[in-house]
């Protein structure tokens, strides 16, 4: 089984790589990051316009050329993008990030704290979650700037007081909305008493399910 990884950050490719190393080691995995598409989100002001959806569309159709029988982003602000993509690949798993742990966390309680490093995550991911869900967003502003300096450190420590704040509003669970983030899972659960989800665990298991199925019939 071939699956593409697609990234816009490169903080993203070691967490989804060490989640399908935990979890689906057979998986074969291509790699494809271009790291200018999270900064040009951030230049248009976190609104994926056409351009940007046809560099993902490009993206996608060049890991289904080389066989990829899936597909997995692991940017969450690009939702649009990737439902453009799900549909021009109709016939394979297309996973938006985010959809995976989303699905699992409204499971866990009504009310989510919804923690990013990434201001345009915390703009469009909320929307994604079913009516009726009480989303509480928390920036941990800072930490993705201390992550790109090299402090992983202080970007974990800042996700967690984020965190904190989220389980002290009273949140059943907490979600770490960015793949980027999930080196800073175990921080946060010694500090919070709720659940603590992770975007590549969750998407992984998601995926696997979803072709394993897929490879049955």
């Amino acid at each position: 089984m071939r699956v593409a990884l697609i990234h816009a950050l490169a903080h993203s490719v070691a967490p989804v790589n060490a989640a399908f190393a935990r979890d689906w080691p057979d998986c074969v995995r291509m790699n494809l990051l271009d790291d200018s598409l999270s900064a040009d989100l951030a230049r248009s002001g976190g609104r994926p316009d056409d351009a940007m959806t046809a560099r993902f569309l490009t993206l996608a159709g060049y890991a289904v050329d080389t066989g990829a029988q899936g597909i997995l982003f692991t940017c969450s602000a690009f939702g649009r993008c990737i439902e453009a993509v799900a549909r021009a690949h109709a016939g394979i798993p297309v996973l938006k990030p985010n959809e995976a742990m989303i699905a699992e966390a409204v499971t866990r309680g009504r009310r989510i704290g919804l923690v990013a490093t990434f201001a345009p995550t915390l703009a469009s991911m909320p929307a994604e979650f079913p009516s009726g869900m009480d989303v509480v967003p928390m920036l941990a502003e800072g930490a993705l700037d201390a992550l790109n300096g090299g402090d992983a450190a202080t970007h974990d420590r800042l996700i967690a007081d984020a965190a904190r704040r989220a389980a002290a509003a009273g949140c059943d669970v907490v979600a770490l909305a960015q793949f980027s983030m999930a080196r800073a899972a175990a921080a946060v659960a010694t500090v919070v008493d709720v659940p603590v989800l992770t975007t590549p665990d969750s998407a992984v298991r998601a995926l696997a399910a979803r072709l394993g199925a897929r490879a049955a019939r």
